[in-house]
């Protein structure tokens, strides 16, 4: 234990001899014992540089970094340079999840299949549609400076950790390289790429087929709500008369870790990184902080094209008047095959509205997104860095932004929204909610609107923004921007229960505080079932009242709609939720929420008793009995590190009081069941959450799911667990001093 303590502290060589010593027990203090500890440690903070040139670089570089981890194992790294902090993140990444590093990038670049097998070798061809690996590496050779130096920091802190960690074995990427950073740009799950249908590519690619209209995901109304919900409070509206955000993404759990990164080049960002990206992807610095939501603006179309074959394996395109060349190229893909690694060979074909990506009726279809990654990368990282919202406004310039809304709040006390970042221009007469025609000059994008021109709100008069994937035009009360004033194609989300709710807190707020902040987030109100749970109350005071549903019914009847973990009425509400979901039939002309509504106002009132039955059934048979609370049915549970989560009934959990989004929570618990379980588990919702004030100093608070280790092995692989249950937020140390205050442990990489 003295030996290892020795070895892994590195502030300061001689005082840590000095405080281990006078710190042993006593039967260790003889000289012959202390002799050989100051020669261990001596020999562990001097050690000799490695032979081979790029590791005595690593090596090097790894002086210039100081990594403090704090009680709840954050990881504050310290670099003197930008790109000595972006090698200490990368480093300090690995410590906490390499898997999920490389599963990310081996997605990103299309490996993903040498680790996982033929199902995702078109998932694999899919990323290099949109990008060889040749393109990669010239994307980042023709990058700038300063940009080339965090790309190697990047690849430098990666390949470093796999050096000092020889027990650590990659599944697919062996070395990191500078270029593979092109690949993911943006830290949202997936981001646009993942909307182009992986079956549309095999049909194409690998299978000869022709799908339907409709290879383009869009959200789907029977899916657990994806999203976020960001909240930029005025001045006006708190108590100390400073600006607040809320930062409160919904994903998948574990797919950021919390991280706080600082070099001596201004870089000095708190928040959610997407594990291996070298960017604070959604927080705040001393003066700034953003938030981004998922958009849903239109940054995606599909071009229907006139091919023609020439000679064999050569195609043209028709395009007005002329006939152009179908561009094509060859790339090899691995894939798994039990013990065995097998190559297949593709064609890769684009024409300039971007890669063929699947066919429609027997034509070939072209899929247009936002595919900029040095910009992409310049304007993720840049960001971090803003020190007021005019800076911001100007890093938006950048435009490439593309799969999200961005929250904003700084120290100045300024407020601001933007809806999307990366909007193409179209002509109207065009419905680009179908594939248009490739072949017609007049169907290309005319270029990208401006940041002006775009959707903004910046310090409205009634004090606060607010977006929870919903429409922009409430997201400032009377002060939203009006629909009528932008193009059709820049918003055509409606607004969803989450909105509702927001609103009508907001328009209450005043006096905030952060931890008022916080209990607004978490407010347990269900707006979604204002009219479901009435009209089934409707439906069975208009029958022969049941007996056998007589009890549940007058729970319901008294139910507040408010969500806990004592609530049998939750329990009911959100089974018969689900079995509506599942059984109830729709009318095709309805939307958002008016869809779920319906069931309440609509829906034949013996349909609705009916589907009550099943849920009283399902309960009864899954848990003994109806009367359930709903902590007994709801639970969290982490049990080992796996990126596929599994769930065990027999195993501990602890009960959660949180729902799901879909039904208005705006602290969204996402959960699963399975045939294994009948309790459901979280799986995604809020994740990373923070409410930050902004002022002369900064003050902050955080919560992650389970904790910041992947390693079951380690204190802080589930030490957030009770607390993210309890919502009981941890205060962020964001100045040096309190840094140290709260340290567990400090060292350099490699020393540890």
């Amino acid at each position: 234990m003295l030996v290892s303590r020795l070895i892994r502290t590195t502030k300061g060589c001689i005082w840590s001899i000095l405080f281990t010593i006078f710190d042993a027990p006593d039967n260790l203090k003889n000289m012959n014992r202390i002799f050989i500890l100051i020669l261990i440690a001596l020999a562990a903070c001097s050690a000799p540089k490695s032979s081979d040139p790029e590791v005595a670089k690593w090596q090097t570089q790894a002086e210039n970094i100081e990594i403090i981890r704090d009680d709840f194992g954050v990881p504050h790294i310290y670099g003197k340079t930008d790109a000595d902090a972006v090698f200490g993140l990368l480093y300090a990444q690995c410590e906490d999840d390499f898997p999920r590093v490389e599963r990310n990038f081996a997605w990103a670049i299309g490996r993903l299949a040498e680790a996982e097998g033929e199902s995702a070798l078109y998932s694999d061809l899919r990323a290099r549609l949109f990008m060889t690996q040749e393109e990669a590496v010239e994307n980042y050779e023709s990058s700038p400076e300063w940009l080339k130096k965090l790309c190697n920091a990047w690849a430098d802190g990666i390949n470093y950790y796999l050096y000092t960690h020889p027990e650590v074995t990659p599944k697919v990427i062996q070395k990191f390289e500078p270029w593979m950073t092109m690949y993911f740009t943006e830290g949202s799950i997936g981001g646009d790429i993942e909307r182009v249908s992986v079956r549309g590519i095999k049909e194409f690619y690998g299978e000869g087929g022709s799908v339907a209209y409709g290879p383009l995901k869009e959200p789907d109304f029977f899916e657990e709500p994806k999203g976020s919900n960001g909240f930029a409070i005025s001045g006006d509206l708190t108590a100390s008369g400073n600006a607040m955000l809320l930062i409160n993404p919904h994903t998948s759990f574990y797919f950021r870790g919390e991280v706080h990164v600082v070099s001596e080049e201004g870089l000095n960002a708190y928040g959610a990184v997407t594990w291996g990206q070298f960017f604070v992807y959604q927080g705040f610095n001393e003066n700034t902080g953003w938030m981004h939501t998922s958009t849903y603006t239109d940054v995606i179309d599909e071009f229907v094209e006139e091919i023609r074959e020439v000679e064999e394996g050569e195609f043209v395109y028709k395009y007005g008047e002329e006939e152009r060349p179908v561009e094509s190229t060859k790339v090899f893909l691995k894939y798994k095959d039990g013990n065995v690694m097998r190559k297949m060979a593709f064609p890769i074909y684009r024409t300039h509205h971007g890669p063929v990506t699947h066919k429609i009726d027997g034509k070939w279809v072209a899929t247009a997104l936002m595919w900029e990654p040095v910009k992409a990368l310049e304007q993720s990282y840049t960001r971090t860095k803003k020190k007021n919202h005019a800076e911001f406004r100007e890093m938006m310039n950048i435009k490439t932004n593309s799969s999200n809304n961005t929250v904003f709040a700084d120290s100045e006390g300024n407020i601001a929204y933007y809806h999307g970042n990366f909007i193409p221009k179209r002509d109207v007469q065009f419905d680009y909610t179908k594939p248009v025609d490739g072949s017609d000059p007049a169907t290309d994008w005319q270029g990208l609107h401006s940041v002006d021109e775009a959707i903004t709100v910046f310090n409205p008069p009634n004090g606060w923004i607010q977006n929870c994937n919903s429409t922009p035009f409430t997201s400032a009360a009377e002060y939203s921007p009006k629909k009528e004033d932008y193009p059709n194609y820049m918003s055509r989300i409606p607004e969803n229960f989450r909105g509702v709710h927001a609103i009508d807190l907001l328009l209450k707020a005043k006096d905030l505080t952060l931890d008022g902040l916080i209990e607004m987030a978490y407010d347990p109100y269900l707006p979604a079932f204002e009219e479901v749970v009435p009209g089934l109350i409707r439906a069975y005071d208009n029958s022969s009242k049941e007996a056998s549903m007589a009890e549940a019914i007058d729970v319901l009847r008294s139910w507040d709609m408010k969500t806990g973990k004592g609530s049998v009425g939750m329990s009911l509400a959100h089974f018969y939720g689900m079995a509506l979901y599942q059984n109830a039939e729709i009318p095709n002309n309805l939307r958002g929420m008016d869809r779920f509504n319906y069931f309440g106002t609509g829906l034949p009132e013996a349909d609705r008793l009916t589907t009550f039955s099943k849920a009283i059934a399902e309960l009864e048979e899954k848990f003994g009995s109806w009367n359930t609370p709903w902590g007994d049915i709801c639970r969290f549970q982490r049990l080992d590190g796996a990126i596929d989560l599994q769930f065990d009934d027999n195993q501990p959990s602890i009960p959660v009081g949180l729902t799901t989004g879909r039904w208005g929570a705006l602290a969204a618990y996402g959960m699963r069941t399975s045939k294994k379980t009948n309790r459901i588990y979280g799986t995604r919702g809020n994740s990373f959450v923070a409410a930050v004030e902004f002022g002369e100093k900064l003050t902050a608070k955080t919560l992650l799911a389970g904790g910041q280790s992947n390693d079951p092995s380690s204190p802080h692989f589930y030490d957030q667990a009770q607390r993210y249950a309890d919502a009981n937020f941890k205060d962020v140390a964001f100045y040096r001093a309190d840094v140290e205050k709260k340290a567990e442990e400090t060292y350099k990489p490699g020393k540890r």
